[in-house]
């Protein structure tokens, strides 16, 4: 696996790249690649980092895992491809920006233009394989993207965290809340969402408004 990620990064990373794991993950994920349909694309792996560069992040977002049907993934949590269907959690959250904000509910389901804001847009794990949910889980990314969170909760300041549902919720260990500020819901998956744990969370007014108390440009979601 070539380590396609921005320079911004590598001062804080180098040392994850050189440690067993992760050579353990390299010759999984290039095992797989080879043998396998997985997904996203090859080169865009490490989109996330790609387009949210390390000096921009102001708010994370994490996710579980890539989509794992065709043309869907493109490196960005909870993001499609242009052209892609809405798969049902993105729908949901495109529904929670409209009714928060009155922002009228988009035609691309790409967030890459959240992401070259300042929005990193994290998948705890970052592949896998065609039509198999969670097949390259416990695999090594958990460690790699626990050092991300990490990282940017040591080496940066308020920075908003956006934790939606239990998965995401465990990673509030890895955040120093009182350097950062943690906004969390349910998942805006249909179970979730149906509950009632998702709508009318604002979480995107909320994101709005603390970074504008940081004299910080607002996202345009």
């Amino acid at each position: 696996m070539n380590v396609d990620i921005h320079d911004s990064w590598k001062p804080f990373l180098q040392a994850e790249f050189g440690k067993p794991y992760f050579k353990n993950l390299t010759d999984f994920i290039k095992s797989e690649y080879r043998n396998y349909v997985c997904f996203p694309p090859r080169n865009q792996i490490f989109n996330a980092f790609n387009h949210c560069h390390f000096k921009n992040v102001k708010v994370v977002v994490i996710g579980q895992d890539p989509y794992h049907g065709f043309g869907q993934a493109n490196g960005l949590c909870f993001s499609v491809n242009d052209g892609i269907a809405h798969p049902p959690s993105l729908i949901n959250i495109f529904k929670e920006i409209e009714n928060d904000l009155a922002i009228k509910y988009p035609k691309s389901g790409n967030l890459t233009r959240w992401a070259d804001q300042g929005v990193l847009l994290l998948n705890a794990t970052l592949t896998v394989r065609a039509h198999q949910a969670g097949s390259h889980q416990k695999k090594g990314w958990e460690i790699f993207t626990d050092a991300v969170i990490k990282l940017i909760s040591d080496n940066k300041q308020d920075v908003i965290f956006l934790l939606w549902g239990g998965f995401a919720k465990q990673k509030v260990k890895l955040i120093n809340n009182k350097k950062h500020h943690i906004l969390e819901s349910g998942h805006p998956s249909p179970l979730s969402a149906n509950r009632g744990y998702w709508f009318g969370n604002k979480h995107f007014s909320m994101t709005n408004w603390l970074l504008k108390q940081k004299s910080l440009k607002a996202i345009v979601w």
